[in-house]
């Protein structure tokens, strides 16, 4: 066993996590199939990923294990698993929901590698992992696809299925993972129990969602890169507070529960292992000298909602001195510092800005009557000011934002004013749709693109994820589209697909 898996893997139990009292030691046996809710692999970087599994309990859904349990893991160089490179143990702790986080070192940059895990005789189905480039590599090329937003009730993960045959790196995963309650139309399935406030609530919910087996499809064929945005927790919820929740000692212990939750089903490292309701969860990947990647958190450390006594429930309002006030923030003092750092010392071809909804401003008014949507990025402007500001002033010339959220598909010009027409143009933006989440009407977007020229596409009614292909001279973003989400076995298509010339911020006609 190298000695850092070791380390690793004794890291997961605690200095105190082998030890429970006597009442806690009544024991469910494991389920026949353990690893029932699949593997996964996350946080690629040249030497290392973290792998991920939940082991599970015999008997109704929701019943949980007590006592601590061993898990083995191996990670190959083949698919066969005989080229072992890496071994160990892990503990699978109550606490923590049993779920494992590995994080296995020493293995080598830029290749595949193939992993799985081991339990009282029971062996997990066998994954594939990715190491990034190391930072010094000069990288030719860059595939990865990104996707959000898989409300589990309103259609199923054909998107997922197709995106398991995809040639990429990774998949970054932006929010939206689960949904804290019951919403949409024409459903095909429904949720097990009601709103999510709870730990066990959380935990019963992502333990759903993980039993389909188009998402461990997807998981188990490549690294994923995760962040979250509102539902992971409550709808709209800024900070400290929720609009279903204005208590903020209250909504704490929720927030808690769901950080919790997020973590114990994330391949995330231990390292990000939250403290009651606080995850440091924003992160920057290298891949090579061609691209870097930010990934930013919009939920934990955001200004509450501009003018909110008087907010109408969907957050779309007329102008409000509020929301123009400079000390507003969406990141927070301290991600917003370390953001400007990264972009200011960038030795890249290309930056890619991971972030949860569309940066564009976004005029929702009708005739003269402006109007916003105080919830996305158009409720915070000054901090869309200072984001786009440090953009501007990077070493790195070209900049793409990848987003969610919106559940629909766009593609936009952003721009330090978004009010000067003949302002430069100094990044491309693109949201790529949403797996199953409802979202506006081809009618809604067509209206929103006449009266927005930033917008320079836009796709309602349709769903699936984007694919994105970086070379140095031009970056290719293609919007992938199932046919239906209502058939299991739909099929797929590109829809649109944009070049964006290295040096030509921008997006080009579709």
């Amino acid at each position: 066993m190298h000695r850092r898996s070791f380390v690793a893997g004794m890291g997961a139990a605690g200095i105190g996590g082998l030890w429970l009292p006597a009442a806690a030691r009544a024991e469910l046996p494991l389920a026949d199939d353990p690893f029932a809710l699949g593997v996964a692999s996350g946080r690629p970087m040249p030497g290392s990923v973290v792998l991920w599994t939940r082991l599970i309990a015999a008997g109704e859904p929701g019943e949980q294990l007590s006592a601590p349990i061993p898990v083995d893991w191996a990670i190959a160089e083949d698919e066969a698993m005989q080229r072992i490179v890496g071994r160990g143990q892990a503990i699978a702790e109550a606490r923590w929901a049993h779920s494992v986080h590995v994080e296995a070192g020493d293995l080598k940059p830029s290749r595949p590698y193939w992993y799985r895990f081991t339990v009282r005789g029971k062996a997990s189905p066998v994954a594939r992992t990715r190491t990034a480039p190391d930072a010094s590599e000069r990288l030719a090329a860059l595939r990865f696809v990104f996707a959000s937003c898989q409300q589990y009730e309103q259609g199923y993960y054909t998107a997922f299925r197709h995106m398991a045959a995809e040639d990429a790196a990774f998949v970054l995963h932006l929010g939206d993972y689960i949904y804290e309650k019951s919403w949409g139309r024409e459903l095909v399935r429904h949720h097990e129990g009601g709103r999510t406030t709870t730990l066990d609530e959380y935990r019963n919910r992502y333990a759903q969602y993980k039993s389909d087996r188009d998402l461990q499809a997807a998981h188990a064929a490549f690294p994923w890169i995760v962040t979250w945005d509102d539902h992971e927790v409550d709808d709209d919820y800024t900070d400290d507070i929720s609009p279903q929740e204005p208590s903020r000692e209250r909504f704490l212990a929720q927030r808690a529960a769901a950080y919790q939750a997020f973590w114990e089903h994330m391949p995330l490292p231990l390292s990000f292992r939250p403290q009651g309701p606080s995850l440091r969860l924003y992160d920057r990947y290298r891949f090579g000298d061609l691209a870097e990647l930010y990934v930013l958190d919009e939920r934990q450390y955001r200004s509450h909602h501009a003018c909110r006594a008087a907010l109408p429930r969907n957050k779309v309002m007329r102008e409000c001195a509020e929301r123009l006030e400079p000390a507003r923030t969406m990141l927070g003092a301290a991600q917003e510092t370390w953001l400007a750092d990264g972009l200011a010392r960038g030795s890249t071809r290309w930056n890619v800005i991971a972030q949860q909804t569309l940066m564009a401003q976004v005029d929702r008014g009708e005739g003269e009557h402006r109007a916003f949507w105080h919830d996305g990025w158009d409720g915070y402007a000054p901090a869309r000011q200072r984001l786009l500001d440090a953009v501007a002033a990077s070493s790195v010339r070209d900049t793409l934002v990848a987003s969610g959220d919106v559940h629909s598909f766009w593609a936009a010009d952003l721009k330090r004013n978004f009010d000067a027409a003949d302002a430069p143009t100094i990044a491309t933006k693109f949201v790529g749709g949403s797996i199953t989440s409802q979202g506006p009407s081809p009618a809604r977007v067509k209206a929103l693109l006449a009266r927005n020229p930033d917008l320079r596409y836009g796709l309602g009614g349709r769903h699936g994820y984007t694919q994105v292909a970086l070379a140095p001279k031009a970056a290719t973003v293609s919007f992938r589209v199932v046919d239906t989400v209502k058939e299991p076995t739909s099929g797929i298509a590109t829809i649109q697909s944009f070049t964006v010339e290295a040096g030509r911020p921008g997006v080009s006609a579709p």
